[in-house]
C-alpha cells in the first residue's frame, strides 16, 4: 500500500531534441507520459530548453523531478541520480545552454520561495550531442532504466503511476 501524500509533483523532462542525446529527458518524459497513466497531482512536462520560463510551473510544486542529459565524464549511458547540494554542483559541468538555465531556474525559485520541498535529478551520460533526432545506441538502450528509475522515484514520494494497457 502506497505513501498518502499531499502536494503536488513535476517531472520536467529538459533537452533539445535536436542535438542527439542532449534530448534525453523530452525522450524520457514522452516515453512516461505513452507508458503510465499519472494521477491528477502529478503533472509530466516537456521542458525543452526554456530556462527561467518554467517558473511558473514551480509555483505549489512539493516534489520536483528532473531528466536530463548530465556531462558526468563517465561512459554513455551511464545514469545518476544527484540529490540535495548535489543538484547545483552537477549543474557546473555543462553540455548545453540549457542546463545554466536549470541552475537559474532552480536558484530563482529558491530566491521566489518556489523552491519545491523535494529536488531530484535522474540524468544520463550522453554519447553523442551531434545535430540528429535520435538517441545514440547507448543511450537509447539505458532509456527504459530511466524511465523504470523515475517511477521508482514517484513512488517512494507517495505517487501511483499506474501502466497503461499494452506496455
Amino acid at each position: 500500500m502506497g505513501v498518502c501524500r499531499v502536494g503536488k509533483a513535476l517531472v520536467l523532462g529538459l533537452g533539445n531534441i535536436l542535438l542527439s542525446d542532449e534530448g534525453l529527458g523530452v525522450r524520457v518524459v514522452q516515453r512516461l507520459g505513452e507508458s503510465y497513466r499519472f494521477p491528477p497531482e502529478v503533472s509530466v512536462m516537456d521542458g525543452g530548453t526554456l530556462g527561467l520560463d518554467l517558473l511558473p510551473h514551480l509555483d505549489e510544486i512539493d516534489h520536483l523531478l528532473v531528466i536530463d542529459a548530465l556531462e558526468m565524464g563517465e561512459e554513455p549511458g551511464t545514469i545518476a541520480r544527484l540529490v540535495g547540494d548535489e543538484v547545483p554542483a552537477s549543474l557546473s559541468v555543462k553540455i548545453s545552454p540549457h542546463q545554466m538555465g536549470l541552475a537559474d531556474l532552480l536558484a530563482a525559485a529558491r530566491l521566489q520561495g518556489l523552491y519545491p520541498q523535494e529536488v531530484v535529478v535522474l540524468g544520463m551520460q550522453p554519447g553523442s550531442t551531434d545535430t540528429g533526432l535520435y538517441l545514440s545506441p547507448s543511450v537509447e538502450a539505458q532509456v527504459d532504466r530511466l524511465v523504470d528509475k523515475a517511477v521508482t522515484e514517484l513512488k517512494a514520494w507517495g505517487y501511483e503511476p499506474c501502466p497503461r494497457e499494452g506496455t
